[in-house]
């Protein structure tokens, strides 16, 4: 007698940036008989019971906010998984001190992190073993279209954002001659030569922060069908 089929992980996607969820979502839609994306959070929390809330830390790398917290919090999230570019030593440890659950990196590729997230739920690891060669074909971020890299796009949304290169390295844990040559290079990338049209740009590109909520109907979570369940407008 074979074994019943195994329902799908149920995932919600937590960040602060459209694009950021939607590109997680659309790598993750091929696997649904596996993985099933059911809530994009964006700067809102969880709405609904889910086996895992997958954080991206997208110019949140410093972990120092409220609503990893929350999260963290919520009875109704199964596990909190941190998805990163930044998976050093100490960050992980800070990750799991806070009550994260485990941390990827986002080197994975769809498939590996399909596997990735059943292994956390069913042997409920902390950290997986990431590619030393990024493969970026399968993620996706502000900027990247044009060209920007994710470090340089993380930098420019902070600028975005208003904050100043002291308070971006002290977010990204970079020094301030690294803070500076990452936006040198960006604004060559992107073609513009001062702060004030960085910053214009990066809101034209999907910088700014959004506040909404996406809810997808549960057995049918492509990411085509979603249902706008609250929009708040931009932060």
């Amino acid at each position: 007698m074979s074994a019943p089929a195994r329902r799908p992980l149920t995932v919600a996607l937590v960040n602060d940036h459209e694009l950021i969820v939607r590109g997680i979502a659309a790598m993750l839609e091929p696997f649904s008989d596996l993985v099933e994306v059911v809530e994009l959070d964006l700067d809102l929390p969880v709405s609904r019971a889910v086996d895992i809330a997958l954080y991206d830390t997208f110019t949140r790398t410093s972990l120092h906010s409220d609503d990893l917290d929350d999260l963290c919090n919520n009875p109704d999230i199964g596990r909190v998984v941190l998805y990163t570019w930044l998976l050093t030593e100490d960050l992980v440890a800070s990750a799991l001190a806070r009550g994260v659950h485990a941390a990827l990196h986002k080197s994975l590729d769809a498939e590996a992190l399909v596997r990735a997230l059943t292994e956390v739920q069913d042997a409920h690891l902390e950290v997986i073993p990431y590619a030393e060669e990024p493969s970026l074909a399968s993620n996706s971020w502000p900027g990247r279209e044009e060209g920007l890299t994710p470090r340089e796009a993380e930098i420019i949304a902070l600028v975005t954002a208003g904050l100043s290169n002291n308070e971006i390295a002290e977010r990204t844990y970079l020094s301030i001659n690294s803070v500076k040559s990452y936006i040198r290079s960006a604004y060559r990338t992107m073609g513009v030569t001062s702060r004030s049209r960085a910053i214009l740009w990066g809101i034209d590109h999907g910088m700014a922060p959004t506040r909404m909520r996406v809810l997808l109907p549960t057995g049918d979570a492509g990411v085509g069908n979603v249902a706008l369940a609250q929009a708040q407008g931009t932060a």
